[in-house]
């Protein structure tokens, strides 16, 4: 059975505010917490790549994450990026960066005229599984 991610609803409104921000490219950043499905804190970081279809994250700002996470107790656990345009599901691109088969992979849909959708997936030998999430308070 998929594990539940559990995201409080600080951490999913900062990952809807940040892919709103950064329309009409992708928006992209980093999750901690004790575990992949124990969600505590959204990096809203920059995207290098400035595009509508991928993103990159900016490598010092990864390194900073990560030590701030390390501050805290916690670990990167995954990362978040949103689709503009489309559903919230990964493409081709997003399966083929996804390296970590440990990490939660979080994406958020502005696709017109659809309320902002954030789902979970996780990622393994190019397979994907969705993965409820309960958003906490």
């Amino acid at each position: 059975m998929t594990a539940t991610v559990e995201v409080p609803a600080q951490v999913h409104d900062a990952i809807v505010a940040h892919a709103r921000f950064c329309y009409p490219e992708e928006a992209c950043g980093l999750v901690a917490g004790p575990s992949s499905a124990e969600l505590r804190i959204a990096f809203c970081l920059t995207n290098r790549d400035r595009s509508s279809y991928r993103f990159t994250v900016d490598p010092d700002e990864h390194y900073r994450a990560i030590k701030q996470a390390e501050r805290q107790g916690w670990d990167v656990v995954g990362v978040f990026h949103s689709h503009p345009y489309s559903e919230a599901l990964p493409s081709v691109l997003d399966i083929a960066g996804a390296l970590d088969p440990e990490w939660v992979y979080l994406i958020v849909s502005l696709a017109p005229d659809v309320l902002p959708n954030l789902r979970a997936f996780e990622v393994r030998d190019g397979d994907t599984v969705e993965r409820p999430i309960e958003r906490t308070s």
